[in-house]
């Protein structure tokens, strides 16, 4: 499994996956999800992927040929003309590749080489923009009322998100919310793991503000860790305590 979050806020964007997959509990595995490409001074284009891991591979090869040797220059990430047109041209290439699959294996609908996609970037005179792209093709842009997309598995580290998020935060207080929404996840499931790999993309920077991969040991996530968890005991234990006598419905 996989989970990945991108989420924008005022400064920019920030981006963060883990890195396990897994076939059965015995074949544990560590693959980046998390990609980019920067021309400096002029766009930096970003996307994490969650599925079949042949098909994410497939989609990010394909993507990396392309722009080692651009034949049409509005096909590229490196050259198209908007971070729209970035989308429409990963939404094509999943659904293409999808198809491809399914079609070399005999199978119809059965979604087995499903993945998804979510896209982040900023080209120079144009606003940073967030995208979630749907193994069909066809994707939606984050937005005030959306302003962060996961991927994977998404229910345990949602409500974190959604109670800490405020859009004015500062990139070190989304990274901040993420660690939590994160080590929620890890505790909740085993099929998302570390490390994680963390990517922040500052407005109008067009190259990485911040990029670093993140083990279990690294001294920031195991002091998070600890303090979320003895936070949420503190908190619990300050609630009012339910009584069985009291006589009272409220």
């Amino acid at each position: 499994m996989t989970y990945c979050v991108g989420m924008t806020i005022d400064n920019g964007l920030v981006l963060m996956s883990d890195t396990r997959t897994n076939s059965g509990v015995d074949n544990i595995s560590t693959f980046r999800k998390m990609f980019h490409w920067t021309v400096p001074g002029e766009r930096i284009v970003a996307m994490m992927t969650a599925g079949n891991l042949a098909t994410t591979q497939a989609v990010v090869s394909q993507l990396e040929e392309r722009n080692k040797a651009p034949g049409d220059r509005h096909n590229t990430l490196l050259e198209a003309p908007t971070m729209f047109k970035i989308a429409q041209i990963v939404g094509g290439l999943l659904r293409d590749t999808i198809k491809s699959c399914d079609e070399g294996n005999g199978m119809t609908g059965s979604g087995t080489f499903t993945a998804s996609v979510i896209l982040a970037g900023q080209i120079k005179g144009m606003e940073p923009r967030l995208f979630m792209i749907y193994p069909e093709g066809n994707f939606i842009e984050a937005s005030f009322d959306t302003p962060f997309f996961q991927i994977g598995e998404t229910k345990y580290g949602r409500p974190i998100l959604i109670r800490g998020y405020e859009r004015s935060m500062s990139f070190e207080d989304a990274v901040k919310l993420m660690m939590v929404s994160f080590d929620s996840t890890l505790k909740a499931n085993l099929s998302v793991g570390m490390p994680l790999d963390l990517l922040v993309i500052e407005r109008d920077r067009f190259e990485p503000a911040h990029a670093r991969r993140i083990t279990a040991e690294n001294a920031y996530y195991r002091a998070v860790s600890a303090g979320w968890g003895e936070a949420l005991k503190l908190a619990f234990e300050s609630l009012p305590d339910y009584s069985f006598y009291s006589g009272k419905d409220g």
